[in-house]
């Protein structure tokens, strides 16, 4: 089967996954790997040619070396199994069928002769429990997430006396949706940064592509605080899927970190969340001044865990001098 037609049939299934992430959706690959190119690996059932399990990954390459990377903008990746997999109750996966469909993953990843693997598994995935047992190292990872919104004042509630007093201070401000259009959005995001001598960590290019599939499936918006003249204080980029929206790209205005606007703004991702009977994730949240900030809104921490392999054990050497030289020129 060639890669085209692997594609197509991952769509497919894709479509008929009720949990699965919007982050392993097709058009989300095709946006946040452009110019660089996915592809995905399967187990299929012989005699019924129903997809058990699905792999997508960016594959990169640098120089002679071939690795598997996360995406930018993709928190979570790896295997995702097929509903079919779990017990007939429907409580548990069926741990024969797992551990065969992780060994056959396993084969197929191989056969890549990576040199390097990583990739960050969702919640409550059984996979990497069973990929450690292979070999595989597990680190772990944390989000936070706020998972019943029904009671809006409950929520609310629980936030922080220090994120109460923000929102005091924000009365006078006010939220929009679709105010800020992704031009506008990168912009602001980009010159908020360079106030603080920092460079924006996606390009241009990259975020309206994204953000132009997303909108067409209306799986995204941009969420903006302004004051009584209209003056831009702070703006979330939020997308979502059938389950959990996601708080993927927030900035504000350094010159009124005094305002408000930031508790505002979280508040209105969190209502509109609400709105939407989904689950709120303030992803990135392996930061400990992030996550304290997260905290303070009364989310609870919610563990996942990354997988990563040295294929060829030289390799090393190149990815620590990697990571060192990148964290410097943060």
């Amino acid at each position: 089967m060639n890669s085209m037609d692997k594609k197509e049939r991952y769509a497919a299934w894709c479509a008929e996954q009720p949990a699965i992430p919007v982050f392993f959706q097709p058009w989300w690959l095709d946006a946040v790997c452009a110019g660089k190119g996915w592809d995905v690996l399967l187990v299929i059932q012989p005699r019924s040619e129903r997809i058990l399990a699905a792999l997508p990954y960016l594959t990169g390459k640098r120089y002679w070396m071939h690795f598997v990377l996360m995406p930018q903008m993709t928190p979570i990746g790896g295997i995702w199994l097929d509903q079919s997999l779990l017990n007939d109750d429907g409580s548990a996966w069926d741990q024969d069928a797992l551990q065969n469909v992780c060994e056959e993953l396993l084969k197929q990843v191989q056969a890549l002769d990576l040199h390097y693997y990583y990739q960050h598994y969702a919640i409550g995935n059984p996979c990497p429990t069973v990929l450690q047992q292979k070999g595989m190292r597990l680190r772990e990872r944390v989000t936070y997430r706020l998972e019943d919104l029904s009671d809006l004042d409950k929520v609310i509630n629980n936030f922080s006396r220090n994120k109460k007093r923000q929102l005091q201070k924000a009365l006078s401000l006010h939220a929009e949706k679709g105010k800020v259009n992704a031009e506008d959005f990168y912009r602001f995001h980009r010159d908020v940064l360079a106030v603080k001598h920092k460079k924006i960590s996606y390009s241009r290019e990259f975020f309206l592509v994204l953000e132009r599939k997303a909108r067409r499936l209306n799986q995204c918006e941009i969420i903006s605080i302004h004051n009584a003249d209209g003056a831009l204080y702070a703006e979330a980029f939020v997308v979502w899927d059938k389950r959990t929206m996601y708080y993927l790209i927030a900035a504000q205005d350094y010159d009124h970190e005094d305002s408000g606007a930031m508790a505002l703004l979280v508040l209105e991702c969190i209502k509109f969340a609400r709105e939407k009977g989904l689950v709120f994730d303030f992803e990135g949240s392996m930061i400990r001044g992030v996550a304290k900030h997260f905290k303070q809104f009364g989310a609870t921490a919610a563990t996942y865990y990354s997988v990563e392999k040295f294929y060829k054990k030289w390799f090393v050497i190149p990815y620590w001098a990697y990571r060192i030289f990148t964290f410097r020129m943060r």
